[in-house]
């Protein structure tokens, strides 16, 4: 097991008219999973799904991909349950999570991942609710002096009520990554009118090794410290559905980085890693929901668009 993602596995709404919806696995963490393992890594999921019957699906999901589960546990609690629709081509999300399976995440003793294990990815609403937050980080604390640490925080401003508390949050958890993904949906809430180049010179400062910001069809930007900002494009395609887009962005990101052996790239290998990452998302979407590609369809893609 190379990648572990860490948090919530839920169901996903799609509206497909007037209070009409599709129902997917879903969940960012698990997103990242499956997107991980359909390009080859081998990849295991943490955190905790209900037996209801919508946990079941997640639990058959997630091995059907061949996601490893022998760090998924199970509780009576309900699943989690996202409602979603496209609002001027951004996901917009309500939840449904009141005292949910997910939310109650607190293993006894924390868990011990494998040696074999390069990638911890963590965020998303699980870092929104005790005792699962404090879980996670308890987790990401004991494996980040052996492991590179991944951080979407995939913000939810419907689930956020908050805001300047979870903003003091976020800065503790950037401090434990070694790589921070963060999207331009997220900084436009975060922080308005703030030139992102300046946010990530602040995420930097606080102690994120790289930092990388996506910007939908614009691309992602790379900011290290000491070196240039580095921008790769992202094809274009026909959009279908952007669920999952991001969370295959961070996915496919990991998997290109296991042929490396630390993060010190150099500037054209970060471009291929990014060229990597930013064709699996926008291939994903190309297709409704969070539906990843696979390794033969990716590189398929990719042949087409250098043709």
């Amino acid at each position: 097991m190379n990648i572990i993602s860490l948090g919530e596995a839920l169901i996903d709404f799609k509206a497909k008219g007037h209070l009409l919806f599709q129902g997917y696995e879903g969940g960012s963490p698990m997103n990242v999973a499956i997107a991980s393992a359909k390009l080859g890594g081998k990849v295991g999921f943490g955190g905790q799904v209900s037996s209801d019957l919508f946990g079941q699906a997640l639990r058959d999901y997630l091995k059907k991909n061949n996601v490893d589960t022998n760090f998924l546990l199970e509780h009576p609690a309900p699943s989690t349950l996202a409602f979603v629709a496209e609002i001027d081509g951004q996901a917009h999300f309500t939840f449904i999570s009141n005292d949910a399976a997910n939310t109650l995440y607190d293993p006894q003793p924390r868990p011990t991942f494998p040696d074999s294990l390069r990638f911890l990815q963590f965020g998303s609403i699980s870092l929104l609710v005790e005792p699962t937050s404090s879980s996670i980080v308890d987790i990401v604390k004991k494996h980040r002096e052996r492991v590179t640490i991944v951080l979407d925080p995939n913000v939810r401003p419907s689930v956020t009520p908050d805001k300047q508390a979870f903003m003091k949050s976020l800065e503790s958890w950037i401090s434990l990554a070694h790589i921070l993904k963060i999207s331009s949906q997220d900084l436009d809430w975060l922080y308005p009118n703030e030139p992102y180049e300046e946010t990530a010179k602040k995420y930097l400062e606080l102690g994120a090794g790289l930092v990388l910001i996506t910007d939908g069809d614009k691309g992602v930007t790379l900011y290290r410290k000491g070196h240039d900002n580095l921008h790769v494009a992202a094809p274009r395609v026909n959009v279908v559905d952007t669920v999952g887009a991001g969370d295959t962005f961070t996915g496919s990101l990991m998997v290109a980085l296991l042929e490396y052996k630390n993060l010190n790239l150099s500037g054209d290998d970060w471009r291929k890693v990014l060229s990597f990452a930013t064709h699996a998302a926008a291939f994903n979407c190309t297709r409704a929901g969070a539906n990843p590609p696979t390794k033969d369809e990716l590189s398929d893609f990719m042949k087409t668009r250098s043709a």
